[in-house]
């Protein structure tokens, strides 16, 4: 483990206690967190990618604020549903913000999971091609975005209004570097395989999409292995990287305790449920005092299998309470781990 990041679904309303009722105060508050989760020594500041709910939704206009707003920490998704996608113009905004960050986009993206809307991609014009899958869209989307990335020709010239240049023309701008920091959020083994063949880094779902009956980190880190296996390979030339997310809660003080000591998070149990029609295993949240919840981390064999840990924060508490809950892991947790920032 090298990297500790948070990952914030962005979650915003009127609901009681909640510190984050507006649009506006999901995304301010998103830069608030940043600056202050890099002050204190985070590395990541990740945000999850949702449609048609009261979530974070365009990622790039917020990832490009917190870049402009702070100098170290990495920014990234965690993950944008593919399917929802312009290839060409995410191209485009992902360079034009990885820039800005001077190359500290780390962009997580996949097929996307269970939403509101029914078809909702479709709704944004996109409806997969004959004989396809949504899931083959997605792909499809992803072999047109990654491309682009490159620097490959996209469109033909026309010489009249390009200066006389023939051929295909590249997106613009392009990031060099950028091809090689894209994470694939993966909800199986297979697909962890197939991000690996790709040469994709992996970011391991925050549930698996199978269930083997063996606890639901022992599954992440059988998968964590296959796509390191599948990597070497491939022979891709560069190291990949693995991040996995888990929702870590210490309890210090008395506020986290109001919050938080009866919790049926603390239950300690991995899940069992269906999503899309498949049988899903969810991983357990850790709730407790930071020496507890240490010695449990230092257990979590997905943990120590991966190099960045994402931390799922409770983005609806307010900055002030997460800044305080990130501290608490950066100060008691972490050095417990030997785990890097």
């Amino acid at each position: 483990m090298e990297h500790i990041g948070f990952l914030s679904f962005g979650h915003w309303g009127p609901g009681q206690g909640s510190r984050t009722r507006t649009a506006a105060d999901a995304l301010l508050q998103g830069i608030e967190l940043a600056v202050a989760a890099e002050e204190l020594g985070v590395g990541g500041a990740f945000f999850r990618v949702h449609h048609f709910a009261r979530q974070q939704a365009s990622p790039f206009p917020l990832l490009s604020a917190i870049a402009a707003s702070t100098s170290r920490i990495e920014i990234g998704t965690g993950v944008i549903d593919m399917r929802y996608e312009n290839p060409l113009y995410m191209a485009e905004e992902a360079a034009a913000a990885d820039l800005i960050s001077g190359g500290r986009l780390q962009l997580g993206i996949s097929r996307g999971s269970p939403e509101p809307a029914r078809e909702g991609a479709s709704a944004f014009g996109y409806r997969p091609q004959p004989g396809e899958t949504d899931a083959d869209m997605a792909r499809r989307h992803t072999a047109a975005f990654r491309k682009a990335i490159t620097g490959a020709g996209m469109a033909q010239a026309d010489p009249r209004y390009a200066g006389g240049a023939a051929g295909l023309l590249p997106v613009q701008p392009q990031s060099p570097g950028l091809a090689e920091r894209i994470w694939w959020g993966a909800g199986s083994r297979k697909t962890a395989v197939w991000a690996a063949e790709l040469g994709m880094n992996l970011m391991s779902s925050t549930l698996l999409t199978e269930d083997t009956g063996v606890p639901f980190h022992e599954l992440q880190a059988e998968q964590i292995q296959l796509f390191r296996d599948a990597w070497a390979a491939a022979g891709h030339a560069h190291t990949p990287r693995v991040s996995v997310s888990r929702s870590v809660l210490p309890i210090v003080d008395e506020e986290d305790n109001y919050y938080f000591a009866g919790s049926a998070l603390r239950d300690g149990r991995d899940q069992v449920g269906v999503i899309d029609g498949l049988t899903a295993r969810f991983g357990k949240s850790y709730v407790g005092p930071p020496d507890q919840l240490a010695e449990q981390l230092a257990a979590d064999t997905a943990v120590q299998a991966a190099d960045t840990l994402l931390l799922t924060v409770p983005n609806q508490l307010g900055v002030d309470f997460n800044a305080k809950l990130l501290g608490h892991i950066v100060q008691f947790v972490a050095p417990a781990l030997g785990l890097g920032r």
